[in-house]
């Protein structure tokens, strides 16, 4: 039996690799670990419902403060992702079956934990003729029935392999925003997102406003992997061109030492330059700090983006 615990079995295409040191992190990257009653309240509705949350699975540095005020973010499809990105500590493999029974699970979360806002990610399912999409669907209109008052956030896969009718799927479902990270810049994407295109997540983001202009787009990198600043600020320009509304940027920290190396710490004056530089060039929404995630102070950031938004179009 496969143990997910042990990281031999949990990444057997990083068993092999070398070592990469794991530099020391410098005092603006520390967080406290967990221990309100919040958070062990959000921890046991998880468990409950036999749900997987991406905070657990990817070693979110902010867990603790998102799970003790009641936010987690779901990960459904499983805990295997059929890819094998260097950056990401969800394990590798051939994930189970679909699980007919959890949007129900994920909806009755939602409605328990009382969530204004909710986001909702997976794995990839490689192995799924429409990589998740309808399931993804089913997720939305399952929270929808149960907390229609609740704005929903989703943070797919790439259906790299798929055909565009599972994208439509998706859009159809009428998720509030809709995040798909690129990561990186394109020039890392054969080191750190092997098995991804990068031009194929940019066009995924302008097909979902191309289909429904009314659904934020999201999407996030991350920095201290070995880009260079002019790199950084051409996706930026990129996510613009393709009607990106929302921009996340954060530290990458490294999972495990056979994981993609940390190439420098960005320091916080750094990230407030690059989050300058992102409003100057007409984001809605910017988040650039050292522990920005996609989805870490989603909800108070979804208010601020559709206020951003009314103010554009002269109705605030």
């Amino acid at each position: 039996m496969r143990d997910l615990k042990i990281p031999e079995q949990r990444h057997p295409e990083k068993a092999h690799r070398p070592d990469n040191a794991q530099p020391r992190k410098p005092d603006w990257i520390r967080v406290k670990a967990p221990t309100s009653e919040g958070y062990k309240r959000t921890r046991d509705i998880m468990r409950e419902n036999m749900l997987v949350t991406v905070c657990e699975e990817a070693s979110c540095p902010n867990a603790g403060e998102c799970w003790s005020q009641g936010h987690a973010t779901m990960m459904i499809m499983g805990d295997i992702c059929t890819r094998g990105c260097t950056f990401c500590n969800i394990a590798t493999g051939r994930p189970d079956s679909l699980d007919a029974f959890e949007p129900g699970r994920v909806a009755h979360a939602v409605e328990k934990l009382g969530l204004n806002h909710v986001v909702i990610t997976s794995v990839d399912r490689d192995d799924l003729d429409d990589g998740g999409a309808e399931h993804f669907a089913q997720t939305i209109r399952a929270v929808r029935h149960r907390s229609p008052a609740t704005t929903i956030e989703i943070l797919t896969p790439d259906f790299l392999k798929c055909d565009a009718s599972a994208l439509e799927t998706v859009v159809a479902a009428k998720p509030d925003v809709f995040n798909h990270n690129l990561e990186t810049v394109p020039g890392l994407y054969t080191e750190v997102r092997p098995g991804a295109r990068y031009f194929h997540s940019l066009r995924l983001l302008q097909r979902v406003k191309e289909l429904d202009p009314t659904i934020f787009t999201k999407s996030g990198i991350m920095v201290g992997l070995g880009e260079k600043r002019p790199e950084v600020l051409q996706v930026m320009d990129d996510m613009r061109a393709a009607s990106i509304d929302f921009l996340t940027i954060g530290q990458y920290l490294q999972p495990t030492p056979k994981h993609h190396a940390v190439e420098r710490f960005v320091t916080p004056e750094e990230f407030q330059a690059y989050e300058k530089a992102a409003w100057g060039k007409g984001f809605l929404m910017v988040s650039a700090t050292p522990l920005t995630r996609s989805s870490y102070h989603a909800g108070d950031d979804f208010a601020r983006l559709r206020e951003n938004r009314m103010k554009a179009l002269g109705r605030a």
